[in-house]
């Protein structure tokens, strides 16, 4: 009897043993197969562009399921075609990102003073009409602290010296080039209060 039961005990233990190590391989299969099955879910997602993710939510993604690494065949395939989806998407939105940084610096120059009040000497000589140039002209003097601010013109530079024409005002001077039709001159600098209203002007010639 005892070595009946001592056997029993035996194979008992050996039983749940095995029973145990088999539970564990098939919980590890299904596993795999589960994480298998979502890299392929997800990787076709993006492949065919049925994600709403971000650019970074797609890359994390992918990072994840190649940390997983699940060594399949068709997750391999997919993750190399995705990847190079990601490539190009990444490269299109760093462009992009240039051209507007691009964009933006153009149009915060745009609006410095100096280049505005070329723009507009340019239009005031362009204008169609004395009535268009005299509008332009009325915008232009907003930029300045009176319509009485001088405007040095330089006509030669030596030894680091300036040598200025006869100054005029700036209301003057845009009177002058709207009856001419031409401005031989361009900003060299400009001068401005605290509130950013131009103070003094100094043209040199083009």
């Amino acid at each position: 009897m005892l070595v009946l039961l001592a056997t029993f005990i035996t194979l008992g233990g050996t039983t749940s043993c095995k029973s145990k190590k088999q539970l564990a391989k098939e919980a590890a299969e299904a596993e795999y197969k589960a994480r298998v099955s979502e890299a392929v879910r997800d990787l076709t997602a993006i492949l065919n562009d049925e994600v709403v993710w971000t650019l970074e939510e797609k890359e994390n993604r992918v990072q994840t399921i190649k940390d997983w690494n699940l060594q399949n065949a068709e997750v391999d395939d997919l993750l190399f075609q995705v990847e190079k989806k990601l490539a190009r998407e990444r490269a299109q939105a760093e462009q992009r990102a240039r051209e507007e940084a691009e964009a933006a610096r153009a149009a915060e120059e745009a609006r410095q003073p100096k280049n505005v009040l070329e723009k507009n000497f340019a239009s005031i000589c362009n204008a169609s009409s004395t009535t268009q140039a005299n509008r332009i002209i009325n915008e232009t003097l907003n930029l300045f602290e009176s319509n009485n601010v001088p405007v040095l013109i330089i006509i030669s530079q030596a030894g680091g010296f300036n040598d200025y024409d006869r100054p005029t005002t700036i209301e003057n001077y845009l009177n002058y080039i709207k009856d001419q039709k031409v401005n031989r001159n361009k900003v060299y600098n400009l001068k401005t209060n605290d509130n950013g209203k131009i103070t003094e002007v100094e043209l040199i010639k083009k």
